[in-house]
């Protein structure tokens, strides 16, 4: 089991990439100026199911209009032409 501790700052930015580093029994201890105030774990028996390709198949359609140009006044806004 690894246990890896956090500072508050450091658990609000960057959670999504130390829970992505979780694995088994490891677990993060958030603390506040340095007292342990909180414990994430992995929940037990989640897994990821790989996505079917093709599942929304027939669902929807992409209208023509789509990949027709963008006008030109929008463009600018995007560009930052104003």
């Amino acid at each position: 089991m690894k246990s890896t501790r956090l500072n508050m700052h450091d658990a609000k930015t960057h959670l999504s990439r130390h829970l992505a580093a979780l694995q088994g029994d490891d677990r993060i201890v958030i603390c506040n100026r340095n007292r342990p105030v909180a414990e994430v774990r992995l929940l037990p028996g989640v897994k990821a199911r790989p996505r079917r390709p093709g599942v929304a198949k027939g669902l929807f359609a992409v209208p023509a209009a789509f990949f027709e140009p963008l006008p030109e006044e929008l463009l600018a806004g995007f560009e930052g032409r104003q």
